[in-house]
């Protein structure tokens, strides 16, 4: 019988959780990251928060570093499970 065993690289939902808990966000990331909750692209967040698209992706990456995720997606969850835990 083939078991399916998770791989060290693939991030699982059991015990795996995003540092966002313990990461340092600056204000702007975290009207970034308020932006990609809403479901904003890149130019969208730029335009409101009066600054060039291109900072944004920089935002972008700093997040995805300090949260310790892949990609947009990712972030996006992040962002939901911060909320929540804000909420509660």
């Amino acid at each position: 019988m083939n078991r399916i065993v998770p791989n060290d690289n693939m991030p699982t939902d059991q015990g795996h959780q995003p540092a966002a808990a313990g990461a340092q966000l600056t204000p702007t990331q975290m009207k970034v990251l308020a932006g990609v909750h809403s479901g904003l692209l890149n130019k969208q967040i730029a335009y409101d928060l009066g600054i060039a698209e291109a900072t944004v992706k920089a935002h972008m990456t700093a997040l995805m570093r300090k949260l310790n995720v892949r990609n947009r997606t990712q972030v996006a969850v992040a962002a939901q499970r911060m909320d929540r835990t804000l909420r509660a």
